[in-house]
């Protein structure tokens, strides 16, 4: 039975305002910003769940020279929604057909970018952290696309690459201008091919046709009384002469609709759902504040027209004109306010009219409901929170976690604890530390700055908690987001907690948490019992398919710890759910772990990192995405993967230069991967075929023996080392385990 906020079937013409819960509301507060002249109309478009659930034309598109009513299909000028409606979306489709790597220098396409020597990346101007300034001098006046074009090329970055966010339009100059060159084409034309037409977005592009003028919302007056009507705002823009990578796209609301239900709907064949989750997911370096993602906004400055309700998590974009669009993949909802409001004067922005609709609308289409309603995943801690820790009250607790356990508001587990009146005695962290940045070992014990509470550190000189740190602790607490991966270390640090707890007969609770890579699949090489380790505790396949809470029920009763263990249950999680179906934000559960995709490669491809002469990205934007060496010719390596045909990824050639680990301040060659199938894809087996590929192309390079930890499997080891197939060797064992594991599963 559908809810409120689920809304009846739309007719083809639309949906009444008034039948949208929230219709009063936008109505208010759109005629407000009318009556106050902060704008002279707006249409409003919401979607939710695959329908248009509002859309309504307000006040006037023209008010000088003559008044004009606003209406529906009025085209506005998008100004910035260029840079991901247009830009993003034909690097997406670039990077789909292996032409782009987002971690390129941009000299690898631009070969006379500040003069041949630069280390700015795709990604650097797509996040806007290239060091450039916001725009162009436009004085003296300039002409032509091609000057605009040398003059970005050759503008000086004022800051470093990567140590500062600068919204610039000069990144998207650039970015526009790489489309060009792969493509064949300027972007306009490209667009057309890749997004408009095969979407059916009529009404939308770039140099509006006259036919079009009288439905276009006019802009601002120029100095010589000229409006601008049909004719881009930005003046960067105009002087290129209406076509750029930042600026000049124009659309109706109904064609930014289609786009929008594009993106939520994972591509709807026209991109690779991992493509949109890639584009869509945060970019910006570990620990900075500004999560940007490829062309999107996610939480910065600029995201406000997230409102108040839409979670981090989802993502948006705004136009200097008055547009901006917001899209939530958990509610799988968005909002579209087209707007002109530097008609027929520049006025100030109308950010807070942005906020305001978009909170509206969350709240209308009953956000804060749906997370009780359906199955957005509630963790273990957000569970436990709802009983204000009831378990816990009267008891001295101590946590073991890091940066990852957050609710999905972001806010700690230990000031969850200590708000609802529980006594945190003491804290524990894992391998890189309490604050998740720490890429080094020993790391020493500390004191939480917020709360000055005591921080064991369980990667330094002992690896489990001693007598000494269980000292007057009642209960021991575990909540840390982990991957499935059994050489992920927080697994180690899991179960020697448990252990040790187990010794001190302190109560254990684990607070469960979504392995992010679904809990169906599980994937051999097993370790093997004599070859146990920090990386490798337990006898474990390379991907188990458990959660955290599952392995502790299953390492505790196969291992008769004898811990009194207590699993504090997911809500709404089920086995096949990726992360990003879970409605949860994504915290980087450790430095080079920082998006689901590299969470999913992770598993093979950290198999040979042992390696001193080869490199898996780390020291680089896109750990796990890539791998290399300066004995590799990333051509041959590429060309050998993919003729392997793999199920669910594609390989193209790369070359990067790692910053730190393997390969510090060196060029390599080597190749970078991109899931196109999540569902049919295999982490070990790509793995495994990496392997088999170097053992073949470059033997010799490799030495295995410093891998066993990792690879954890001597028949394994043996047919890499000698030559020989490792299908039958990486699954044995496997039957045996599945048998073992289905005796703890919880959510089925």
């Amino acid at each position: 039975m559908r809810t409120v906020f689920a809304i009846a079937l739309l007719s083809a013409s639309g949906l009444s305002a008034q039948v949208f819960a929230g219709a009063r509301d936008i109505d208010a507060a759109i005629n407000q910003a009318i009556r106050e002249d902060k704008i002279p109309g707006a249409v409003v478009l919401i979607g939710h769940d695959g329908k248009v659930v509002f859309k309504k034309a307000y006040g006037n598109r023209s008010l000088a020279p003559g008044r004009e009513a606003m209406t529906e299909d009025t085209i506005f000028d998008a100004a910035s929604l260029t840079k991901v409606v247009s830009t993003s979306t034909c690097l997406m489709k670039l990077f789909e057909q292996g032409k782009l790597s987002i971690d390129a220098p941009v000299t690898t396409y631009l070969p006379e970018f500040q003069g041949g020597k630069s280390d700015i990346t795709v990604r650097d101007l797509m996040t806007h952290f290239s060091g450039f300034r916001p725009d162009l001098d436009l004085e003296p006046a300039w002409s032509g696309y091609q000057t605009g074009i040398q003059r970005a090329l050759n503008d000086k970055p004022v800051n470093p690459r990567g140590a500062k966010f600068v919204y610039s339009d000069i990144n998207f100059i650039l970015l526009g201008e790489i489309i060009k060159r792969l493509s064949g084409m300027p972007e306009n034309e490209f667009l057309k091919l890749v997004l408009l037409d095969p979407l059916g977005m009529k009404d939308s592009g770039y140099l509006p046709a006259k036919s079009l003028l009288p439905r276009i919302a006019p802009t601002e007056t120029m100095k010589d009384g000229t409006i601008l009507r049909g004719v881009v705002h930005d003046p960067t823009a105009r002087y290129m002469g209406g076509v750029a990578g930042h600026a000049g796209f124009f659309s109706t609301a109904a064609d930014m609709a289609k786009f929008c239900q594009m993106m939520l709907d994972g591509g709807d064949g026209h991109f690779s759902p991992a493509t949109i989750a890639k584009f869509t997911s945060p970019h910006t370096a570990t620990g900075q504040p500004i999560r940007r993602a490829l062309g999107w906004d996610i939480d910065s400055p600029y995201s406000r027209n997230r409102g108040e309700l839409f979670p981090i998590g989802s993502y948006g974009h705004t136009g200097f004109t008055g547009t901006s669009i917001w899209i939530d993949p958990a509610s799988r909802s968005y909002v579209i306010l087209m707007a002109n409001s530097g008609h027929p004067h520049l006025r100030s922005p109308i950010t807070p009219l942005r906020s305001q609709v978009a909170t509206i609308a969350a709240a209308a289409l009953g956000y804060s409901k749906k997370l009780d309603a359906t199955r957005v995943t509630r963790t273990g801690l957000e569970v436990l929170a709802a009983s204000s820790f009831a378990p816990f009250r009267g008891k001295r607790v101590g946590l073991v976690t890091n940066q990852s356990g957050l609710d999905r508001n972001g806010t700690r587990n230990v000031d969850l604890m200590r708000k609802a009146g529980i006594t945190v005695a003491a804290l524990f962290s894992p391998e890189h530390g309490f604050a998740g940045v720490e890429d080094h070992e020993n790391i020493g014990h500390s004191e939480d700055p917020m709360t000055g509470i005591r921080i064991w550190s369980l990667y330094g000189k002992t690896l489990r908690p001693t007598p000494e740190m269980l000292k007057g602790i009642d209960i021991l607490v575990y909540d840390i987001q982990d991957i499935g991966v059994r050489f992920y270390t927080f697994e180690s640090t899991m179960l020697y907690a448990m252990e040790e707890a187990a010794k001190a007969k302190i109560p254990f609770y684990v607070l469960d948490r979504p392995n992010p890579l679904t809990g169906l699949r599980v994937e051999g090489p097993m370790l093997d019992p004599d070859k146990l380790s920090f990386v490798g505790a337990y006898p474990l396949p390379l991907r188990h398919g458990l959660t955290i809470g599952e392995l502790a029920k299953l390492e505790n009763g196969e291992r008769k710890i004898g811990a009194e263990l207590h699993v504090v249950e997911m809500a709404g999680w089920e086995r096949g759910d990726w992360w990003d179906q879970t409605g949860l934000p994504w915290v980087n559960p450790s430095p080079n772990i920082r998006n689901p995709v590299q969470a999913l490669l992770y598993p093979g491809l950290a198999m040979l990192e042992y390696s001193e002469n080869y490199s898996v990205g780390r020291g680089t934007d896109s750990p796990f995405e890539l791998v290399g060496a300066d004995w590799i010719r990333g051509v041959d390596l590429a060309m050998w993967l993919n003729g392997r045909q793999i199920p669910g990824v594609r390989c193209h050639p790369v070359k990067f230069r790692p910053t730190s680990s393997h390969f510090e301040g060196k060029t390599v060659e080597g190749v970078g991967f991109t899931v196109t199938d999540r569902d049919n894809f295999s982490s070990s087996r790509l793995g495994l075929e990496v392997a088999v590929a170097l053992r073949t192309l470059y033997p010799g390079k490799i030495v295995w023996e410093k891998n066993a930890k990792l690879i954890g499997n001597a028949a394994v080891m043996a047919a890499l080392a000698g030559g020989k197939a490792i299908t039958e060797a990486a699954n044995a064992g496997l039957d045996q385990f599945l048998a073992t594991r289905e005796r703890y599963i919880i959510y089925r």
